[in-house]
Parts: C-alpha cells; structure tokens; sequence
C-alpha cells in the first residue's frame, strides 16, 4: 500500500520539466506550512487535508499550473495575488508554469481556507 507522499511523489515524477519543479516548490512551501497535514490524492491531484479537510491542492497543465483552494470563497478573499497569475474560476489559481507560487501568498491562501474550515466547524457546534 503507497502512503500519500509516496503517491505524490510518483505524481510530480509523471510531469514534464518545468511543471514538475514549480509544483514541487509549491509541496515543499505547503509542507512547511502545514506540517501536520496529510498528503494524499484527492479529485485525481495532489491535496493536503488537515482533521480531513482538503486545504490545498495543485496539479500541472501544459500551459499553466493550478492552485485549489478547495473552496469557492477563498481566492477572491485574498489580497497581493501576482499580475502573472489569473483567477480562472473561484475556486482556482492559474500560474505559469515556470514560476512558483510565492510563499507570502500561498500562506494568505492556507491561513484563509484553514479559518474558513474553523469557523465552518465552530458554527456546526453550536446547532
């Protein structure tokens, strides 16, 4: 049985260069942003869940590479988002595909979705 890393390792192996190195930036920026998260595939891309929530996921294209926030709401909460980098639907982030996501906005991407499933989880309590 593969673990969720070694499944995303054989993942970003599988991508063409320069694909493979600007989505492998962007695991090691969410790994040290959510050590404590579980790596996994989920909707046919790599994802890291927190307490079972997805958080982030990401996958490459020929012409760009994707952020998902795995919510609707999220991207257009944040600010400082690249020139470069175009909102493609509410809930997706395209970039090119030799450039990184920088780290100070894939920080405001996790912090948002991580409130977000916070205070989804602080309203059910109180039903």
């Amino acid at each position: 049985m593969s673990t969720g890393e070694e499944l995303i390792d054989g993942y970003l192996a599988a991508l063409p260069q320069p694909q493979r190195d600007t989505l492998v930036a962007l695991r090691v920026t969410l790994r040290e942003l959510l050590p404590d998260a579980q790596e996994c595939i989920s909707y046919n891309m790599p994802c890291f869940k927190v307490g079972g929530k997805a958080v982030a996921g990401f996958d490459g294209f020929k012409q760009h590479c994707s952020y998902f926030p795995h919510s609707g709401n999220i991207v257009q909460q944040v600010s400082g988002i690249p020139a470069w980098c175009t909102v493609a639907s509410k809930g997706t982030l395209q970039f090119p595909v030799d450039r990184p996501l920088p780290k100070t906005l894939v920080r405001k991407l996790v912090r948002a979705r991580l409130d977000e499933i916070a205070t989804k989880a602080a309203s059910g309590r109180r039903r």
